[in-house]
């Protein structure tokens, strides 16, 4: 019997590569000569990083950079192990959560920081990127991650501009002369979720704002100041991304990429499962096993076990799905080809205690061992 495991971290308490170790121990209780592939996933949110630099054999690196005030944090990416391919979430240098609530302020933060994580990997001799663009705390539109990497915004009388999304608006020259001669050579893949486009009634500022501190009249400005921008990418560099899905992610750091660097918009969990190569990997398999901390009917949303079991429908492979949490409106996902769900919860339990690691690993390996003696029952009986 082949298994491969396919799953997602639970979020707080086990990454992918530990839930597959679990998983691997409930099925050989069952079935000792069993074949187990565990293969590490995400969704191209939290734990991206680790699921693809783990999986690669890959090393991670950590550095200071510029939080979204312009202050020293710590932050890290990852190197896969082809030592070409970096891995970066631009929360772990623009997040919303390196703010205190008080200091949320998006005319004034800065996606600085995720440009200089950029430029390391450059200099470490990385020239594919993979970039997670969730848990933004920015409405920059980019610029900051930009400056990082050399280029420079001019007012209209050629004085170099700050940092915030309050610049926009004043951007009338952009000078590229100090430009990382490497962007050329780089390829940029951004893990976005979203189809919001850059500016009005659902773009950046009017979707996403509010969360990252500003009131109505904040709101109004920033996407007139993304409007703004846009109008200037098309006469100074003949980019439109006004209307592209996905340009307004990440306070229009979709379209920042799109528009300088070249980036890709695509969900994240088609980013992950092509790195990861999943289609070979369930070749000959008799199940795969996927899942996530919380199973409800968000997971249709592009959520990494959606992702691996479409994949699965497309060749005939029974997909069964773990969660430490099933929603009753889980079913949902029944129709996107996950063909059973279990949670790995065997008892009323408090949240922090689901979440203990060890309880956790315990449950997940459990209730595997369940799941493979009720498959070779039926095996048994009906052959």
């Amino acid at each position: 019997m082949k298994i491969v495991v396919a799953i997602d971290s639970f979020k707080g308490s086990l990454s992918s590569c530990e839930l597959g170790q679990a998983i691997e121990n409930g099925v050989k209780k069952v079935y000792e000569d069993a074949t187990v592939v565990k293969v590490p996933i995400a969704d191209g949110g939290e734990g991206t990083v680790e699921s693809l630099v783990e999986g690669s054999g890959g090393k991670f690196v950590d550095i200071v950079v510029n939080d979204p005030l312009m202050r020293p944090v710590n932050a890290r990416y990852g190197i896969m192990g082809n030592d070409r391919t970096a891995v970066i979430e631009m929360a772990s240098a623009s997040g919303l959560p390196l703010l205190k609530p008080e200091e949320r302020n998006p005319l004034k933060v800065t996606t600085y920081g995720t440009g200089e994580l950029i430029k390391d990997a450059i200099k470490r001799g990385c020239r594919d990127f993979i970039v997670g663009i969730g848990g933004s705390a920015t409405n920059d539109a980019g610029l900051g991650m930009l400056q990082a990497l050399g280029y420079k915004f001019l007012d209209e009388n050629n004085r170099e501009l700050g940092y915030g999304g309050e610049i926009l608006e004043r951007v009338a020259e952009i000078d590229e002369s100090k430009v990382m001669k490497e962007l050329d050579q780089c390829k940029f893949l951004i893990a976005c979720d979203v189809d919001n486009p850059f500016h009005g009634p659902r773009g950046a500022a009017h979707v996403y704002a509010r969360q990252k501190g500003a009131d109505e009249e904040m709101v109004e400005y920033l996407d007139s100041c993304l409007e703004k921008f846009a109008c200037t990418l098309r006469e100074k560099m003949g980019k439109d991304v006004a209307e592209i899905p996905g340009t307004g992610a990440a306070g229009g750091l979709g379209g920042g990429f799109l528009a300088f660097l070249g980036g890709e918009l695509r969900p994240g969990i088609d980013i992950v499962l092509e790195e990861v190569d999943l289609v070979n990997e369930i070749k000959g398999a008799d199940f795969v096993i996927t899942g996530e901390g919380r199973i409800d009917f968000q997971s249709i949303m592009g959520k990494a076990p959606i992702g691996v079991s479409k994949l699965c429908k497309e060749h005939g492979i029974p997909v069964i799905a773990l969660a430490g949490s099933v929603a009753d409106d889980a079913g949902a996902t029944h129709d996107y080809g996950i063909d059973a769900l279990f949670s790995t919860i065997n008892y009323p339990i408090s949240l922090k205690e689901a979440m203990d690691r060890d309880r956790a690993r315990a449950f997940v390996e459990k209730n595997t061992e369940e799941i493979f003696r009720l498959i070779r029952v039926c095996e048994k009986k009906f052959g």
